[in-house]
């Protein structure tokens, strides 16, 4: 008979394998066993970070980190989450103590910190660390935080820096964000042809398939529900207060509005909360959803409600009597929103599809998430379902809600954004106006482009690449 696995060494391999949600179960019992099981609390939270589920894994540091304040693993994770949660000066200071100590750590903890400095623009920063050396500067993934300091200075040698990364990658991650660093740089050169060339071959070699038909039909089936003309629901929670959020595709403006609203006193952005996703699973378990999601029980809803609003909690401002979630996949769950959020205000960003299209398929996009991104003609298709279920689904099921267009928007902000405020209720505030000044940093693929003045440099983009337009 085979001697039984430890229960640790099998969480282990659940995370080893890529099998997380079999490793949250494992950390689960392990907890109920046993709340001081550091390892548990550990395990579980890369599993929730690899999941996405940043607020969760948040939660588990904090228990594993008040049972073994030193821990280096603990550590670097809770780093990883402070950045992706925009507590960007606990997670400098916490890398920064990390790079002294021994192994592997230093070196994580270096690689680590070069990204936090990266996209929270301190470039300074990011410089000297580069340059200070140290033994993270051995890892291949250095090598990429010296191109992106290169950028800023010799764009050339960047480039030539870029492509040897790409090319000597050992694997597909360095490999496709290095190339896809490279593919925005000879966008800004003017090098469209060699940019979307290289946009397309990153593509084909590092997006697994996507299964866009079974989204196709879940959206699909919504919209036939919609078509009716009337709900077939009933909200099944108490109403939401101080609950607002983005409805859009991602590059549509989606970060420029939030870093605007952000500014203003009474509202607090929370990012890319992954608390929506969660609502979707939790609605699509029962077995209700979408037709049955009527039949759902109050105290089933409620509890849904609750974790969704548990984590925003997490997340807020203590200044702020409403959050904004900036969640890229609320258009696909605006029948959930409206029966668990009920009270939610949603406000909706179109842009050009052919701007939204160009700009989405030449940048790096987590590749299992966002595998429709990998060719203009999955990108057309994912961009017509947004535009025949969302419109819809805010009039019909009588969402509160604000319609925005990004080239209006760009156009008059200060216009836009009072009505953005006037339907929270608010009043407008001047400090809306200047997003380029918003200290909270941005961990999305527009977080060089908020960083500056709104401007109208992005509009019509898609006529550098004409070829791929029909």
């Amino acid at each position: 008979m085979p001697p039984t696995e430890p229960p640790l060494a099998a969480l282990q391999r659940q995370l080893d394998s890529g099998h997380f949600e079999d490793a949250l179960v494992t950390a689960d019992r392990l907890i109920e066993q046993n709340r001081r099981n550091v390892g548990a609390w550990i395990g579980r939270a890369r599993a929730n970070m690899r999941l996405g589920r940043t607020a969760d894994a948040d939660r588990d540091l904090e228990h594993a980190l008040r049972l073994s304040p030193s821990d280096p693993q603990a550590g670097l994770l809770r780093a990883m989450a402070d950045q992706r949660l925009g507590r960007i000066d606990d997670a400098v200071a916490r890398l920064r103590r990390l790079m002294t100590a021994p192994g592997t750590v230093a070196t994580e903890a270096g690689v680590l910190l070069s990204e936090v400095l990266y996209f929270a623009h301190r470039h300074e920063d990011l410089a000297t660390l580069v340059s200070a050396g140290g033994s993270w500067r051995n890892d291949p993934r250095a090598r990429l935080a010296a191109a992106r300091v290169l950028a800023r200075q010799e764009p050339d040698r960047a480039i030539e820096a870029l492509r040897e990364i790409a090319v000597r990658a050992s694997g597909p991650v360095l490999h496709r964000v290095a190339g896809f660093e490279l593919v925005q740089l000879l966008d800004r050169r003017g090098e469209h042809r060699a940019a979307f060339d290289l946009a397309t071959e990153l593509h084909g070699e590092t997006t697994p398939p996507y299964d866009l038909d079974g989204l196709e039909l879940r959206i699909r089936e919504q919209a036939e529900l919609l078509s009716r003309g009337t709900p077939w629901f009933t909200p099944r929670a108490q109403p939401v207060s101080g609950v607002a959020m983005v409805v859009g595709l991602p590059r549509s403006g989606t970060t420029l509005l939030e870093q605007m609203l952000d500014r203003h006193p009474d509202i607090g952005g929370i990012g890319e909360y992954e608390g929506i996703d969660r609502l979707g699973e939790a609605v699509t378990a029962t077995g209700r959803w979408p037709r049955g999601i009527g039949l759902l029980r109050p105290e089933v809803a409620g509890a849904v409600q609750a974790a969704y609003m548990n984590g925003r909690d997490r997340l807020r401002r203590a200044d702020a009597s409403w959050t904004f979630d900036k969640s890229l996949s609320a258009w696909m769950w605006l029948p959930a929103i409206a029966c668990i959020l009920p009270g939610a205000v949603c406000i909706h960003v179109e842009r050009d599809p052919r701007d939204t299209a160009i700009s989405m398929f030449l940048s790096f996009f987590n590749p299992v998430w966002y595998g429709w991104m990998s060719s203009l003609d999955s990108i057309r298709r994912v961009v017509d379902l947004e535009r025949s279920i969302v419109r819809p689904a805010l009039e019909r099921l009588g969402i509160p809600h604000e319609s925005v267009r990004y080239e209006d928007l760009v156009a008059d902000p200060a216009g836009y954004a009072e009505r953005c405020c006037a339907r929270l209720g608010l009043p407008m505030h001047p400090a809306v106006l200047a997003p380029e000044s918003n200290p909270r940093a941005v961990y999305t693929l527009s977080h060089e482009q908020v960083r500056r003045p709104i401007n109208a440099a992005s509009i019509g983009r898609w006529r550098r690449y004409p070829w791929a337009f029909g």
